[in-house]
């Protein structure tokens, strides 16, 4: 950790990260409600007394923990938030977007704090200064009284309430704080501690005292104390001189160009103000808040103005405005930092009354071994008696892992939730007014699918805001609302969830894209005349392929969307694209409902067994050569009137047979719409399989999701699905590079 080492052990770190997760997902969820009631002119207290509630509560976990940074930014927040219930300030677009700003931060500090991520320490101080602000506006300060000192938030974040007002109230009375480190004995400390008290209540009052903890001695403790006093620090220092005990003035923060540049009565707003300050402004056109607003504001509790948003500038040091991504941080990522899931207590009764059973099962194959040890067993009393136990213990198997699958079902609004808040933070920083449709929230899927699948959803939300809806103007001059529409959308379809993101812009122009493809190398000329339209449209998975000359904060670079295939792909899903050229673009997710326990059916190859996972597959028939037709150099089988592209997987692998076998067979997999034949020379029969990773040696080779045990010892690798339709069916590209290799080791 960066910025202060944690309590506990392993299994109290992992509930701290679980619940501090749920914290922060739940003030997200808080906030985003907050801003639609704020968009109808409407404010509910009671969700800002929630908000509230669930910082409180971040603020003494994360102190508990040793999460210092989260606990100083908690106690910030706690200011402006307790501010805010009070109808003392305001409440507004632009205290939203600190707010916001927070539960970024919030999920990138336990990142940093689980040792996933650098630690935020710029962003954490550029926010506290914010919010210092806007709870200094009431009383003028400029800046919160408490900001303007240094003072460690480990030490602020573990403060009662009545030493935070004893703390405000000095500071307000003009005293000035000091920081008082004492080591004393064990066997002394309380007549030390009484006496440094005693010398020091004449000049001032003691905030709090805490344990360093940076004794290195068991029979000596070092308190720091925190006390306000308008002494100098020399009278001070010669009032409770002592052995062991030091003073030390807490000096005031040095006004910085970013302090003075976050005014809150007369910073800059709209798109001029942004471009002389050389930033994007985080407010929409035409909702800046006019100078009677500004000058007359309702309450919180009262419900701000449909149009009024508070004065606040969401801009960092600098005048920078903030991104979804931090200088120097990379891309954002928006997985959590915990993997647990929380399960109903009657789900796992369930489970254990399966597991009562199975105990049963192997109660009585224990007894039915003793009987054929012990003496001589009938033949077929003993077959039928195995038999009977198999089916029992098959049944009871099968319950166990639909329970299991059920307990790590997890709805897809986990992610949705958190995209949300990306689409507000965006389109707000672009100019761009957007909403946000969401369906199917309740549509659940794995857990550790969710996870992946949030940064893949995340690129698309980004491309379709910036490439997909267009500017204010742009969007009148067609005919179409101001604000753009974003609709995520998901279902189950079979064993698949299929999530769909559509947006009402200006779609894709296939010249447009095969022209940018050709200019940038990705197809020739004459590859383009050939390709059809849904060819084209997957030009935007290819790496480094992008229309955009210029590179921004949000797009241009050619990687987003090769990112969302990849990803896609290692789920076992596909993506695919319809747009309409101004009318809009719908990307099409299609995904295994789990990645855990799955049916497949066992197929040889080259005499090797595989595994295809069922929920691929749409049928298997008896392979015949005769009818196989070559269509622009692709093998191609009629199955019922329809041309079916077909792969020899045995030449996709580098296998060979013996001898050529009289009867093959076609496997027609199905993912989403796009359906292919592989051709095998013997199909084994159904099982369920849990699949094991191939190893970081193998991980980079295309076509299989892993690999699994058979029964008779066998390793039998899993087929994707997937990606043997994504890779085979894209035109002149192959890259199933190492899958020879990995078929022979």
């Amino acid at each position: 950790m960066s910025d202060g080492g944690g309590r506990g052990d392993g299994g109290a770190r992992d509930d701290f990260f679980s619940e501090a997760q749920e914290l922060v997902d739940g003030l997200g969820r808080d906030l985003l409600m907050l801003d639609d009631l704020l968009k109808k002119g409407r404010v509910d207290p009671e969700i800002i007394n929630d908000v509230f509630r669930g910082v409180h509560t971040l603020k003494g976990l994360s102190g508990l923990f040793g999460a210092t940074r989260m606990a100083g930014l908690s106690h910030q927040l706690e200011d402006l938030l307790d501010e805010l219930r009070l109808g003392r300030i305001d409440i507004g677009v632009g205290v939203l977007d600190l707010l916001f700003r927070a539960v970024s931060l919030y999920a990138r500090i336990l990142a940093a704090e689980k040792g996933e991520a650098e630690d935020p320490v710029h962003d954490v101080e550029q926010l506290l200064l914010a919010l210092g602000q806007v709870s200094g506006r009431r009383t003028g300060e400029g800046v919160g009284a408490v900001a303007q000192y240094e003072l460690d938030p480990g030490l602020l974040g573990v403060l009662t309430e009545y030493e935070e007002h004893r703390l405000r109230a000095n500071i307000q009375q003009g005293f000035g704080l000091y920081r008082i480190r004492a080591l004393f004995s064990l066997a002394t400390i309380d007549t030390a501690l009484d006496a440094v008290k005693a010398n020091a209540r004449p000049h001032g009052e003691i905030i709090t005292y805490l344990p360093t903890g940076s004794s290195s001695d068991a029979d000596t403790i070092e308190l720091e104390i925190l006390m306000a006093s308008k002494a100098p620090l020399g009278v001070l220092s010669a009032a409770i001189r002592s052995s062991g005990v030091t003073v030390e003035e807490v000096q005031r923060r040095e006004p910085t160009t970013a302090a003075l540049s976050i005014h809150m009565t007369g910073a800059p707003q709209g798109p001029a103000a942004a471009s002389a300050a050389g930033a994007v402004p985080s407010v929409h056109p035409g909702l800046a808040p006019t100078g009677q607003e500004r000058e007359s504001r309702p309450s919180v509790l009262e419900g701000p103005r449909p149009t009024g948003t508070s004065n606040v500038p969401a801009v960092t040091a600098g005048g920078k405005a903030s991104s979804a991504r931090a200088p120097g941080q990379g891309e954002m990522s928006l997985r959590s930092v915990s993997q647990t899931v929380r399960v109903d207590i009657r789900k796992l009764d369930r489970l254990m009354n399966i597991v009562g059973e199975l105990a049963i099962v192997k109660t009585a194959i224990a007894r039915l071994t003793e009987r054929a040890r012990g003496r001589y067993v009938e033949p077929r009393e003993f077959a039928t008696e195995l038999a009977r136990l198999n089916r029992s213990f098959e049944r009871h198997l099968a319950q166990m892992q639909n329970g299991i699958l059920e307990v790590r079902m997890v709805p897809l609004g986990q992610a949705f939730d958190k995209l949300a808040r990306i689409v507000r933070q965006i389109s707000r920083e672009h100019l761009k007014e957007v909403n946000l449709v969401i369906t199917g929230a309740e549509t659940e899927i794995d857990k550790l699918i969710v996870e992946e699948l949030s940064d893949p959803l995340m690129h698309m939300i980004r491309n379709a805001i910036d490439h997909g809806i267009e500017a204010r103007d742009d969007r009148l001059s067609v005919g179409k609302p101001v604000v753009g529409t974003i609709a995520l959308n998901a279902f189950q379809k079979g064993n698949h969830v299929v999530i769909e993101v559509e947006d009402d812009g200006s779609g894709m122009d296939p010249k447009a894209l095969t022209a940018a493809a050709i200019r940038r190398g990705v197809v020739t000329a004459d590859e383009a005349k050939e390709m059809s339209q849904r060819e084209v449209f997957a030009l935007v998975f290819m790496p480094g392929f992008t229309t955009k000359e210029v590179a921004t904060d949000l797009s241009g670079r050619g990687v987003g969307l090769d990112i969302v295939r990849t990803n896609i792909s290692k789920l076992g899903g596909v993506v695919d694209i319809t747009s309409d050229v101004g009318i809009g673009t719908k990307m099409t997710i299609t995904l295994p409902i789990t990645l855990a326990i799955i049916n497949v059916l066992l197929v040889e190859i080259g005499g090797r067994p595989f595994a295809i996972p069922l929920a691929s597959i749409e049928e298997a028939i008896a392979f015949d050569e005769a009818a196989l037709r070559t269509v622009e150099l692709r093998e191609v089988l009629s199955v019922r009137g329809v041309s079916l592209p077909v792969c020899r997987l045995d030449r996709l692998f580098g296998l060979t047979t013996s001898s050529r076998r009289a009867r093959s067979f076609v496997v027609i997999a199905q993912v989403g719409d796009r359906r292919m034949g592989l051709i095998v020379d013997e199909l084994i029969g159904q099982q369920d399989i849990v699949i094991k990773p191939l190893g970081r040696s193998l991980a980079r080779v295309r076509g299989f999701a892993g690999a699994t045990e058979l029964g008779d010892q066998r390793v039998a690798l899993v087929l994707d699905a997937a990606a043997l339709l994504e890779e085979v069916l894209v035109p002149g590209e192959t890259r199933f590079f190492g899958a020879a290799e990995a078929v022979r080791s």
